[in-house]
């Protein structure tokens, strides 16, 4: 399961310098990850081809929840 299906990004920028924007969530503020979790989306997205900058914000408005899954991601989990 990746983050995108799970809801946790909100918003992807790519500008026509080919800079990335990304805004995401968390599931909860104190999730063991907080404090890696944009470091690593920042990391893996800037492997990609072509991509000079990466910048990712952490928020928690709106706060993430079950709504926000995919239907793959629900299906995965058994909650469809």
């Amino acid at each position: 399961m990746n983050i995108y299906d799970l809801g946790l990004i909100y918003e992807l920028k790519i500008d026509e310098d080919s800079n990335v924007h990304i805004r995401m969530t968390l599931t909860a503020p104190n999730c063991p990850v907080a404090g890696d979790m944009p470091d690593m989306v920042k990391f893996e997205v800037q492997k990609v081809h072509g991509i000079k900058n990466v910048e990712v914000e952490l928020v928690f408005d709106p706060p993430w929840g079950k709504e926000m899954l995919s239907e793959s991601a629900l299906l995965e989990l058994g909650l469809i």
